[in-house]
């Protein structure tokens, strides 16, 4: 079977294609260049650079596969960059690393696998697909450290169909026993922790970079509307901020709302971020069946939130409303809430 192979240059993909490699299939690997990589005008973190590029090439080189880059640019930038800047400026706390699996790579890199003849699309996700009869179903991947179900909860039945995680029942320090095993030089590379177009983590800086007009300053008030305080722009926070606020108080206050129409930062104490309701967005059902009635889940609404017993049901085809049996902290408008049933993904979206 020919298979494409997205290699980002770092150790999980590297062993996907080597995995596959070493099965017998006809394998391509793919990478995705998502910036301007010319000399001395960029600035990354550990993900997605110029010398990713070169880590997946020599990777390839040593398995005996053949290599190619293709330029993603231009979708990146509207798909996630723009959006990363958008939300923050509207107050909401997006999650780009969702946006970039959804919108740049698993349609795009699909066709691309088309163009090449290949039947499958294989990544390196911490993920598992499992055929149930006609469906497919997407789980949790088998070392929950590092599960990355959470961030493809956007994927169809129609793309679960076309994709590989050769990874995804393996533990991370297996993977790397693997990736020594091959002799890959990317077996004790480590792993990326920030997002990789704020290389710096100061997410406020680029987005007043990159629209300087839709930032503006404005009032910190207490949950009766008294003033406390200024801010410098509501894309300095997100829900359940403590740090940085620079405020007088005998209490802990916390960022409990965010209203960028008045350029407002509601504050108070911790008790006052629990919430048990919230409703969805741009919602996907995996199955293509939305819930029309109540349905039992555990929902996560974080990718580090441990995730708790709740009931969805949807609205519309893609809304859905939800209500944890116990109140949750910080539920934050633009993350993303999915629904799973133990370690099955039944699906997601975004929180309003």
């Amino acid at each position: 079977m020919r298979i494409v192979v997205a290699m980002s240059g770092g150790v999980d993909s590297s062993v996907a294609a080597a995995l596959l490699a070493e099965q017998g299939h006809d394998v391509i690997g793919v990478s995705m260049q998502l910036y301007d990589q010319r000399e001395g005008e960029t600035g990354f973190g550990t993900c997605c650079t110029i010398d990713d590029l070169h880590d997946a090439r020599r990777v390839a080189h040593a398995l005996g596969i053949p290599h190619y880059i293709v330029n993603f640019e231009a979708p990146f930038e509207s798909a996630v960059i723009d959006d990363f800047v958008r939300e923050y400026a509207a107050g909401r706390t997006p999650i780009p690393c969702a946006h970039c699996n959804s919108e740049v790579k698993f349609a795009p890199l699909l066709e691309r696998s088309r163009g090449f003849d290949a039947e499958r699309l294989a990544t390196g996700h911490y993920a598992r697909i499992e055929h149930a009869g006609a469906a497919v179903l997407l789980k949790r991947g088998a070392d929950a450290a590092k599960d990355q179900s959470y961030f493809l909860f956007s994927l169809t039945q129609e793309q679960l169909r076309q994709t590989l995680f050769p990874v995804g029942a393996l533990e991370k320090g297996d993977v790397r026993d693997v990736a020594r095993r091959f002799g890959l030089q990317t077996a004790d590379k480590p792993d990326s922790q920030e997002i990789c177009f704020v290389p710096d983590g100061d997410y406020a800086a680029f987005v007043e970079r990159q629209a300087p007009d839709l930032t503006r300053e404005g009032a910190i008030v207490d949950q009766t509307g008294v003033v406390m305080g200024t801010h410098g722009g509501v894309h300095r926070f997100t829900i359940g901020q403590r740090k940085g606020l620079r405020l007088s108080s005998r209490e802990p206050l916390y960022v409990l709302a965010i209203e960028p129409e008045h350029s407002t930062v509601v504050v108070g104490p911790r008790d006052a971020l629990d919430r048990a309701t919230l409703t969805a967005s741009r919602v996907n059902w995996i199955s293509g069946h939305p819930a029309a009635s109540w349905i039992e889940v555990s929902a996560q609404i974080r990718h580090r939130h441990r995730s708790a017993p709740a009931r969805v049901r949807a609205t519309e085809a893609t809304r859905a409303e939800l209500t944890f049996e116990t109140p949750q902290t910080a539920i934050t408008p633009g993350q993303a809430v999915v629904f799973y049933d133990e370690d099955v993904v039944l699906g997601g979206g975004w929180i309003d």
